[in-house]
């Protein structure tokens, strides 16, 4: 999937992820490729990627977006 995490200051990631594993007002989720439509609203938490080469990044959340497209694109907007 092809993945973008961006601050109001940066972009914290931004490239082809395997999974992103996330924190929701509805619960914890994990996003795989071709992942059914969603917007949803992040809670405090940390979020972990997975890259293509199967390394591990971890994110700070304290609130957020997250929008998942038709095309396999996933967008958070997180503070």
């Amino acid at each position: 999937m092809q993945l973008g995490v961006y601050s109001l200051e940066k972009v914290l990631f931004n490239g082809e992820a395997v999974s992103v594993n996330c924190q929701t007002t509805t619960g914890e989720i994990t996003v795989l490729d071709h992942h059914q439509p969603l917007i949803s609203v992040l809670k405090k938490g940390v979020m972990k990627i997975i890259d293509k080469e199967q390394k591990e990044h971890y994110v700070e959340v304290n609130s957020g977006f997250l929008n998942i497209t038709k095309g396999n694109q996933v967008k958070f907007l997180i503070e």
